[in-house]
């Protein structure tokens, strides 16, 4: 399945913030939409970089009192792994697993279009192979050994 395809059943919409905003506002965010990480795209929605559950642990490791004014773009991931949506599913999942990263940023050209997470990809696996198990039960075999739908 192409991303583009998964887009449409998941849908296109990415929660994002601004590199200017604080990590609060990032931590709330967060919190807020249950997610995992955020986008860092500019006012024309071009990504500069992700924001993850990762970045804002190791900065309030570092940094306990200055949350409220350390700004995202000094914590976030500038060099991202993105996809795009005419890339397989399976393409994704390897990116992610070798990048180590649980969230992958969708883009055309520079512009931010989604973002997949690997729960997404999991989900969507588990839902392809839930589908084939009940067409599968569909299938009853003939004496011949050939398939044969009720």
């Amino acid at each position: 399945m192409k991303i583009r395809d998964f887009l449409k059943i998941k849908g296109h919409t990415a929660i994002t913030i601004g590199p200017n905003e604080t990590v609060h506002v990032a931590l709330q965010r967060l919190v807020e939409n249950n997610i995992g990480a955020l986008p860092v795209c500019d006012e024309d929605g071009v990504l500069l970089g992700i924001i993850s559950e990762r970045d804002l642990l190791r900065e309030c490791l570092r940094h306990t009192s200055f949350m409220g004014k350390t700004r995202v773009q000094e914590v976030m991931t500038q060099d991202v792994a993105v996809g795009n949506p005419e890339d397989d599913l399976n393409y994704a999942a390897t990116v992610m697993k070798k990048k180590r990263i649980r969230h992958l940023p969708i883009v055309i050209g520079q512009k931010l279009e989604s973002i997949v997470s690997m729960r997404d990809i999991v989900d969507m696996q588990l839902e392809e192979a839930e589908a084939e198990v009940q067409y599968i039960g569909l299938i009853k075999k003939t004496h011949f050994g050939r398939p044969h739908l009720p």
